[in-house]
C-alpha cells in the first residue's frame, strides 16, 4: 500500500524572520525546561506569541487548500502547534521524533550573534553534517532520526499523512526521500507554510513535485 505524507512548514513569525535559533521556552511553549523536556515537547503548548499576524492570516488562507487525511502529526514546538491550529489540525499528535534540530547552547540566540561569537564553531556547523559544535544535535543526527520516523510509524500508515514540521525536519525528511547524502541539507530552503509531499511504497520514498 502507499502512503502519501504531506509535510508544512510553520507560518511566519518572531523566529524565522530573527533567524534566531529555536529557544525551547518560547518553542515549546514553557517557562522552562531542560533538553530532555523539550525534546518530548514539554507540558504547556499554549502557542503564545509564536506566530505573528501575518504568519496567523497566512495560514488561515491555505487551510481550504490542504487535502483531508486519516492521520495528522505535529512537531511539538509552540510555532507549529498554533500554526496546525490555524490550519484546522487541532486534533494533530505531537510527535517528538519530529522535533526541529536541538540547538544546544545557541538555543535563543540570532545566526549573526553566534556568527560574531562563535565564527569558527559556526562554520564548522555549517561545512559539516557530523559537527554540533553547540552541544546540541548535529544535522547527521536529525536526518537519521526524521528517516526512523519516516520508515517505521509513517511507512506502517495507509492513505493520507499531514504534518506540521520544523523546516529542519522537512529538510531531513527530503534529504532522507531523495536518498541523498546529508551534505544536500544545506542546499534546501524551506519557507514557511512550504508544502511538500512525499509518496511512500515497498520501503522506498519519492518526493512528489507539483
Amino acid at each position: 500500500m502507499t502512503v502519501r505524507v504531506i509535510f508544512v512548514s510553520p507560518a511566519i513569525g518572531p523566529e524565522l524572520r530573527q533567524a534566531r535559533f529555536a529557544d525551547e521556552a518560547s518553542a515549546y511553549g514553557v517557562g522552562a525546561v531542560d533538553d530532555g523536556a523539550a525534546a518530548h515537547g514539554g507540558d504547556a503548548l499554549d502557542g503564545g506569541d509564536a506566530l505573528d499576524e501575518a504568519g496567523v492570516r497566512a495560514a488561515r488562507a491555505l487551510r481550504p487548500d490542504l487535502p483531508a487525511a486519516s492521520h495528522r502529526f505535529v512537531s511539538p514546538s509552540a510555532r507549529c502547534r498554533r500554526t496546525a491550529e490555524e490550519l484546522g489540525l487541532a486534533d494533530a499528535v505531537a510527535e517528538p521524533a519530529l522535533r526541529g534540530c536541538a540547538a544546544g547552547r545557541w538555543r535563543g540566540r540570532t545566526l549573526d550573534e553566534v556568527a560574531a561569537e562563535e565564527p569558527e564553531a559556526l562554520m564548522a556547523w555549517l561545512a559539516d553534517p557530523a559537527a554540533a559544535p553547540h552541544g546540541g544535535e548535529s544535522v547527521r543526527q536529525l536526518c537519521a532520526r526524521v528517516a526512523g520516523w519516516l520508515d517505521g510509524t509513517a511507512a506502517g500508515l495507509t492513505g493520507r499523512v499531514l504534518v506540521v514540521a520544523e523546516p529542519d525536519t522537512v529538510r531531513a525528511a527530503a534529504v532522507h526521500a531523495l536518498g541523498v547524502p546529508d551534505q544536500a541539507f544545506r542546499r534546501l530552503d524551506v519557507p514557511p507554510l512550504a508544502v511538500v509531499e512525499l509518496t511512500g511504497r515497498a520501503g522506498r520514498w519519492n518526493l512528489r513535485l507539483g
